[in-house]
């Protein structure tokens, strides 16, 4: 796996984990009484996205760190897979 694949999967997972990440702990500003004139009473009082940044960031590494595991382990190889065409041409 190239340097340059390897930090595309890991986005694509960062990706996937912050809109996993972004719900938790979210409040509207109706449920905290204090709309903001202006906005939406749904809006977040308090998104904390700097906190589910570093949450996404964290979670992300971890998966990334397994799946770069078992794939360097041997477990699971795109072998395994008949139906993906194979771009193996160094022969």
């Amino acid at each position: 796996m190239t340097i340059i694949s390897a930090v595309a999967v890991y986005f694509l997972i960062w990706w996937v984990v912050l809109f996993a990440v972004l719900p938790f702990g979210v409040r509207t500003q109706e449920e905290d009484g204090a709309v903001t004139e202006g906005t939406v009473p749904s809006a977040p009082s308090r998104p904390f996205l700097v906190r589910k940044a570093l949450a996404t960031t964290l979670v992300a590494a971890v998966i990334y760190g397994v799946l770069f595991w078992i794939y360097r382990s041997g477990v699971i190889s795109l072998e395994m897979f008949p139906f993906l065409p194979n771009y193996n041409i160094a022969k």
